[in-house]
């Protein structure tokens, strides 16, 4: 599980901010947020991040994915340049590191990671664990000028050299020591718990436009996901569906076909990094899912069948969150999702959410949102999983919780809705008035 995650020089993140997942003292809907992985460790289910367009919220995000696959996908060549940007609007920032640190639970540990990184390099990285006192598992720094990598474990860890050679040769100075790990058949236990953390529970980012069909249909074939608890979600957000049918078709693939470019999939429990796009369209090409609807034809009632790719763009949206909701309440995932609100009504995504936070176990989840109606019901959230986004004066941007706010501001009898509409909370845009003058200067 997740406990924090920090970014400085990220994007549109200049000075480190921190979104933290440990829950406060409060024990108002204890049984519903609050989870304990390990004693006295008391963490949330959820974090809603509110905040302007052009603030940053979907960069916080973004660093969190980027974070895992620079461990699940390192770069295969060492003059591959990591994808990214650090901030731009400082004439210092752009040649300094980008910085992560990640507090997590794996295996029944915590752990912390850090790494400082360039666009051409990893150029440090710790990780430590706690039993219960901090101990290294290992530090990493980089000759940068002879691209080469050194580890050093903690004295609490056991590794013989050769092993540890063969980890140095296989972390290119462009790859992290856990992604180095995936590429080295040696043993060490530290480094297989987290690297599989990063794998297989910290899920890639949804963005609105982003499809997990695939996933969902290869689950649903095979058995992983069982339809009738979609078709059951699907019924309670009053969709009226009583069946769901995944069916074989035969397909023509054109190596050159333009869809190509138009390929996006993240998978929630895949790693798709490094698979071929016109392999993941042969995969999709080759299966269509239809859902199966009742509806009145007089006095009877007649089910009727529908490809999915023909159903509105909202339902076609919540069959995904719907398995992706399946997979929450089951496993023990985080996942980010960027706009939620993106083609659902607003009574879905409060309905989502009360059903993630009534039925997860041991799930986490991070959505970034507009919808400032669920202020209105101030019963069902806590002050704690509520987050704001803003840009400072010199355009980077700021992240501070509702929790920050002394009782000056925010009381147990305060419309938060009112006060962030207001902007009494901050992270609302500032708007001019609606006069424009395009004559320029003509008459």
């Amino acid at each position: 599980m997740l406990i924090s995650f920090s970014v400085r020089n990220f994007k549109s993140v200049k000075d480190k901010i921190t979104l933290s997942f440990e829950a406060d003292n409060s024990k108002d809907l204890e049984d519903y947020y609050v989870i304990e992985p390990i004693p006295g460790l008391r963490l949330l289910k959820l974090g809603l991040i509110y905040g302007p367009n052009g603030s940053g919220k979907t960069t916080i995000l973004e660093a969190l994915s980027f974070l895992r696959k620079l461990i699940v996908a390192p770069a295969e060549k060492k003059t591959d340049i990591l994808d990214f940007k650090p901030f731009l609007f400082d004439e210092n920032t752009p040649t300094q590191n980008s910085e992560f640190e990640i507090s997590f639970v794996a295996s029944g540990k915590r752990f912390l990671y850090a790494v400082q990184f360039n666009i051409e390099s990893i150029a440090s990285e710790q990780l430590y664990f706690y039993s219960p006192n901090k101990s290294l598992v290992y530090q990493r720094s980089t000759d940068e000028n002879k691209q080469i990598t050194n580890i050093e474990f903690g004295n609490k860890i056991k590794i013989n050299k050769a092993h540890k050679s063969a980890l140095e040769a296989n972390t290119l100075w462009n790859n992290t020591v856990l992604g180095g790990f995936l590429k080295t058949n040696i043993e060490s236990m530290q480094l297989k718990e987290v690297s599989d953390w990063f794998y297989n529970k910290l899920a890639p980012l949804m963005r609105p436009e982003t499809s997990i069909r695939r996933s969902l249909t290869n689950s649903l074939k095979i058995g992983d996901l069982k339809k009738e608890r979609m078709v059951q979600l699907l019924k309670k957000a009053n969709f009226k569906v009583n069946d769901i049918y995944v069916e074989t078709k035969p397909h023509v693939f054109a190596e050159n076909s333009d869809n190509l470019k138009k390929v996006e999939v993240i998978l929630p429990l895949e790693n798709t990094e490094n698979k071929a796009p016109e392999d993941i369209l042969k995969d999709e090409a080759s299966t269509e899912i239809f859902l199966s609807h009742l509806v009145m034809n007089g006095d009877n009632e007649v089910s009727y069948r529908l490809p999915l790719s023909q159903e509105s763009k909202g339902t076609q949206r919540y069959f995904e969150f719907s398995g992706l909701l399946d997979i929450l309440i089951n496993a023990s995932i985080i996942t980010s999702i960027d706009e939620m609100e993106a083609s659902l009504h607003p009574d879905l995504v409060k309905h989502f959410l009360l059903l993630f936070l009534v039925n997860a176990k041991q799930s986490q989840l991070i959505v970034t949102t507009h919808h400032r109606e669920l202020f209105l019901d101030r019963d069902i959230l806590r002050d704690d999983v509520i987050w704001f986004t803003e840009k400072k004066e010199d355009g980077s941007t700021d992240l501070y919780s509702l929790n920050d706010f002394d009782s000056t501001v925010v009381r147990d009898t305060t419309s938060v809705y009112n006060a962030y509409k207001t902007g009494k909370l901050g992270a609302v845009p500032e708007l001019g008035d609606y006069y424009l003058d395009f004559t320029d200067g003509e008459k």
